[in-house]
């Protein structure tokens, strides 16, 4: 297909294309109600017969379903692209009440208008201007529904697609402008402090602080961190003690750690686990890990960001490349198949109350998306 008659397809279908986008906005879908995300589940889902697809719905229990989308021929010498995507957000059900659908000054507000509902409207809209070319080819939107959450139902589904996909297409949004060829892995730690309790007053010495064995282990912890090797320990919480005139007998601290090499998982998961109390009368317990491993930047994530580079030449933009400490669904693909991520929408406030999007790059990006999906 010429770049031309893409950008005109794109075009063409802006009206149906935001006017879907805001249904999908103002179906509320928080991770953690199931109900709510399969309501944006069957939304989407009643799109997908007119595209030819075909849907493939994993029923979940404690979140919504993840919908497994297959387009094109299920016979063809051209491989299969997987594009990924979440339909959760991390909004509660009556954002929209303070928060609505809202076009201002080029912008388009909404609740988890960014992060991503863009980006699945992006992935239908190029499956759509495809079939309407004739030029389809084997495509996957597999949609996952607790993505915020940390894709622990998801997961599995998505690794194991990833392992017969030529490449993977991640339609979260852009870093600036910039389509995203790496991200940091990320884990979490939970380290759990048990001491003896005491009167700080009458019995003093008989206590045994757990908040202060925590403190020391704090400033170990610290020195975890490796800014020359990418990697960052972050002791983000820490919740000990009842009163001030107590000793505390516990003491609980959460750990965020972001690592650029998955080597790197072994060596922060045997430092964390080295952690001694220096008080004998306390005990310390250490759970959790690293939960996304890292998208490297690796040859065949590059050779998608080169021929994406060269068709954005095309629509005359200069497409530049990013690294994140940010995690996606794309971390799991990463080690299967190349990744390349961020290529959804242009805009800012992920998670945050002036979410939005750039309405004056979306036609550009749904036609770059559209020319990978037709010459990878």
């Amino acid at each position: 297909m010429q770049m031309q008659t893409i950008q005109q397809a794109v075009e063409a279908g802006q009206p149906t294309f935001l006017a879907r986008l805001r249904q999908l906005v103002e179906v509320e879908s928080p991770s953690d109600n199931k109900a709510a995300v399969d309501r944006a589940n069957d939304l989407v889902a009643s799109w997908v017969p007119a595209l030819g697809g075909t849907i493939k719905r994993h029923k979940q229990k404690a979140f919504g379903d993840v919908l497994e989308l297959r387009f094109g021929p299920t016979r063809s010498k051209r491989p299969r692209v997987l594009l990924l995507g979440h339909l959760d957000t991390v909004w509660p059900l009556g954002t929209l009440a303070h928060m609505p659908w809202r076009e201002a000054a080029g912008k388009i507000h909404g609740p988890g208008v960014l992060d991503m509902k863009v980006g699945v409207m992006m992935a239908l809209e190029a499956i759509r201007i495809l079939n309407e070319h004739d030029a389809t080819r084997p495509v996957t939107l597999l949609l996952n529904s607790d993505e915020e959450v940390g894709s622990t139902v998801s997961r599995p589904i998505t690794e194991k697609l990833a392992q017969t996909a030529a490449a993977v297409f991640v339609l979260e949004p852009a870093q600036g402008l910039a389509y995203k060829t790496a991200r940091k892995g990320v884990g979490h730690f939970h380290l759990r402090v048990t001491g003896i309790g005491a009167h700080a007053g009458v019995d003093f010495t008989s206590g045994h602080s757990a908040i202060l064995e925590m403190a020391r282990l704090t400033q170990t912890i610290s020195t975890f961190t490796d800014l020359a090797k990418g990697r960052t320990v972050n002791v983000g919480v820490i919740n000990g003690g009842t009163r001030s005139n107590v000793i505390a007998s516990e003491c609980i601290a959460e750990v965020d750690v972001r690592i650029a090499k998955s080597s790197d998982a072994a060596t922060i998961t045997r430092l964390m686990h080295s952690l001694r109390v220096s008080d004998k009368a306390c005990k310390l317990e250490i759970t959790g890990g690293i939960n996304r491993p890292p998208m490297e930047r690796k040859p065949g994530t590059v050779a998608l960001y080169k021929q994406a580079r060269k068709l954005a030449a095309e629509l005359g933009l200069h497409l530049e490349e990013a690294a994140t400490g940010g995690g996606s669904d794309g971390n799991f693909t990463a080690p299967f198949a190349p990744t390349l991520d961020g290529m959804g929408a242009v805009g800012a406030g992920a998670h945050a109350s002036h979410e939005h999007i750039e309405r004056a790059h979306l036609t550009q990006r749904t036609a770059l998306l559209t020319a990978m999906l037709a010459t990878v």
